[in-house]
């Protein structure tokens, strides 16, 4: 018996899962009975709850899905889409460790104390609230387009216009899988109308039953009933269970797939051998070495603003509680990614040309190797992955919410109607995930914008901790200057018909032919162009075109191929600022354009916050002599030592002078303990190894 595509055992597996975590959301609830409770977990996380609320809030499967997507689509390389966060992972020693010190529940109370300034630590809270709409939109998208992969129609079932979209996909595939080869010149003209056709979105490889609104409701009513009962002991409890099906649904695949594909030695025999290259080809990646390195720098001066960030740190029993349980946490989440990254390679060979979406990796995956039970316990796995995070992160939410914006406009309110008004917030970020899920239609537009919008507030964050003469106005001109290029232009400029119609927007990069050699494949031998598997052969791959200062550009009318131009998708205003300094990006590749727009989302706002402070006036002394009193002083066991250890810092903050490594100066920066060296010396450590294992498993043969 089968209900919308899917075996009865799978639902009654769903059906399971929803119950007991709903059962867990309400037991919770019956502890919580403060705002710190419920926003802090009452600061009491052990080891072993800090290992999995660290695992699950950053465990997504949305990100096993763009790493399956990527590498899909460009290769292994494709994977430091999501991969980079490993050369970020031993920062986390430190950002956790100015979160536990500085005992504030949210990162904008960060903002109010630092600078002396609620109104920054309101405008950092209604910044975040609107990212977590994207964030929760990221979330929403992934668990639908993998239940819509597993719920396919049946081509009876299809309408006239749903079985033209399909039969048109199948004919673009087809050019484009003989595209290297060479089209006459009517096939190459239809091509290019289909090809415009999927640029716009309108071809589709299948069908499928699932209403991805319907769906987005009933999954934010479930994330939000048993998040606003328990807050975020509710979230770390279940966090705990989602951890054990992230790993279920991460490596579940992988032995089916490598039987149907031939084992290690078919996977090579499929798949080219350019996309097993761990850092890309310059010539025929999107991910060269410079643009994972534009990449990671980008995304470390934006994780220290993710807001979940205080609130796990600071619901751990003391610093070190929380360090380990970051560290541990992350590190195991990066050797999970493995699996992701082979389940990647693993659909290039099965599946290439398939799918009209590459969201849609995951799913199709599972719907064709997975049989009854496992589909259920996969999908499962999908929902627990997206659910950490968002129950996590719809409590922290909900803290930015109450802490920075209602509670200094609704003082003197009591510890219930907080909650109460603390719940209502978190239904509202909930429901507001939904309307991006049905906004944004592609996932890897999201993580690369995402990636750059919290730099914002990011660099901020980083130099406030460690410069003294960091000022309010540089962050508040800071601010603003970069949502106007990061977030305001790009999202204007696509809705604005003289930008998007504008011939100098328009500018799309050269197409190129690469020639190259490679091991045979098994198709090679199959189609004559070689003897055997794994024989040296002269091949050639053209890289079509893409915009540079627009995501795609496409003609009006895909029909006609002297059809005016249009540009889609995100404008990339970095690249359109760099620009008026006389760089031409006519000749640059799509990796070098990536790379560019990185780089400036990464060193811009230090170089403007710089600049800017230099020339105005910092906090008033006594101010910043009590947060930074108050960071230096180590976590104590008791509330009574803890009064008492940070009363003594306040009476007398220059003690602290002689531990920095330049006294006397602006700059806050200690000199490192034993165990700031071990962590932080011991987390590359541990890089390597993930290094190590990945080259392993794409050298296996």
């Amino acid at each position: 018996m089968h209900i919308w595509g899917l075996h009865i055992v799978d639902v009654g597996i769903i059906l399971f899962y929803v119950v007991l975590i709903l059962w867990i959301g309400k037991r919770a609830g019956a502890k919580t009975k403060n705002t710190g409770d419920f926003f802090l977990a009452g600061r009491k996380l052990g080891k072993f709850y800090q290992f999995f609320l660290n695992f699950g809030c950053s465990t997504n499967a949305d990100q096993a899905v763009a790493v399956s997507r990527e590498i899909y689509r460009t290769g292994i390389g494709g994977m430091w889409i999501q991969y980079l966060v490993l050369f970020l992972t031993p920062f986390y020693w430190f950002s956790v460790f100015f979160f536990r010190r500085i005992r504030l529940t949210t990162i904008g109370d960060y903002f109010t104390e630092r600078f002396n300034s609620k109104s920054l630590g309101a405008s950092y809270a209604i910044f975040i609230l609107l990212m977590s709409i994207l964030g929760g939109g990221i979330g929403y998208m992934i668990a639908a387009k993998t239940m819509m992969a597993m719920t396919p129609k049946s081509p009876e079932q299809l309408s006239h216009e749903e079985r033209l979209s399909v039969e048109q996909f199948r004919e673009y595939q087809g050019f484009r899988n003989r595209l290297d080869e060479g089209l006459s010149q009517q096939e190459q003209i239809r091509y290019d109308e289909l090809n415009e056709k999927n640029k716009r979105g309108e071809l589709h490889s299948f069908i499928s039953h699932t209403n991805p609104i319907l769906f987005y409701f009933i999954y934010a009513i479930i994330v939000g009933i048993y998040t606003m009962l328990g807050g975020f002991r509710a979230a770390a409890i279940t966090d705990a269970i989602q951890g054990l099906l992230i790993i279920t649904f991460s490596m579940i695949l992988i032995p089916i797939g490598l039987h149907k594909i031939g084992g290690f030695s078919g996977l090579h025999a499929s798949v080219p051998d350019y996309m097993f290259e761990l850092f890309g080809s310059v010539t025929m990646s999107e991910y060269a070495w410079y643009t994972i390195l534009g990449m990671v720098l980008a995304n470390l001066v934006s994780i220290i603003a993710v807001a979940p960030g205080m609130q796990t740190a600071g619901s751990a029993k003391n610093e070190m509680t929380a360090r380990f349980g970051m560290i541990g946490g992350m590190f195991f989440k990066r050797f999970i990614m493995i699996f992701w990254a082979l389940a990647g390679l693993l659909a290039i060979g099965l599946y290439t040309g398939i799918l009209h979406d590459p969201d849609l990796i995951w799913g199709y995956m599972s719907k064709d190797l997975l049989f009854p039970g496992a589909i259920g316990l996969m999908l499962v796995g999908i929902l627990a992955a997206n659910m950490s995070t968002l129950d996590a992160s719809a409590v922290s939410y909900s803290a930015l919410f109450i802490k920075n914006i209602y509670q200094p406009f609704k003082p003197g309110k009591s510890e219930k109607h907080y909650l109460f008004v603390g719940r209502i917030a978190i239904g509202v970020t909930l429901l507001g995930g939904i309307a991006v899920a049905l906004y944004v239609n592609n996932l890897l537009e999201l993580f690369k914008y995402i990636i750059s919008i919290p730099a914002i507030y990011g660099a901020s964050i980083w130099l406030g901790f460690m410069w003294r003469k960091l000022t309010k106005t540089a962050v508040v001109t800071q601010v603003v200057l970069c949502l106007i290029i990061y977030a305001a232009i790009p999202n204007l400029f696509p809705t604005l018909n003289w930008a998007k119609y504008n011939p100098s927007f328009l500018q799309e990069t050269q197409p190129k032919v690469v020639r190259y050699t490679t091991s045979a494949l098994k198709e090679d031998v199959e189609e004559g162009n070689a003897d055997i598997i794994g024989q040296s052969i002269p091949k050639k791959h053209v890289i079509e075109p893409v915009g540079v200062y627009f995501e795609n550009v496409a003609r009006i009318d895909p029909s006609d191929p002297e059809s005016a131009k249009v540009g889609l998708g995100r404008f990339h205003a970095e690249l359109w600022v760099l620009s008026w300094f006389g760089i031409d990006f006519s000749g640059f590749k799509k990796s070098q354009l990536v790379a560019a727009r990185f780089f400036f989302d990464a060193l811009f706002p230090f170089v403007f916050l710089f600049l800017i402070s230099f020339f105005t006036k910092p906090a008033p002394k006594t101010n910043l002599d009590r947060f930074f009193a108050k960071l230096h002083t180590p976590v104590q066991k008791t509330e009574e030592e803890e009064r008492r250890a940070l009363q003594e810092s306040y009476d007398n903050p220059k003690k602290f002078e002689k531990d920095k490594i330049k006294p006397g100066s602006n700059w806050e920066i200690m000199k490192p303990k034993k165990i700031d060296i071990l962590g932080f010396g011991g987390s590359w450590i541990l890089v390597g190894i993930i290094i190590l294992l990945l080259w392993l498993m794409t050298s296996i043969k």
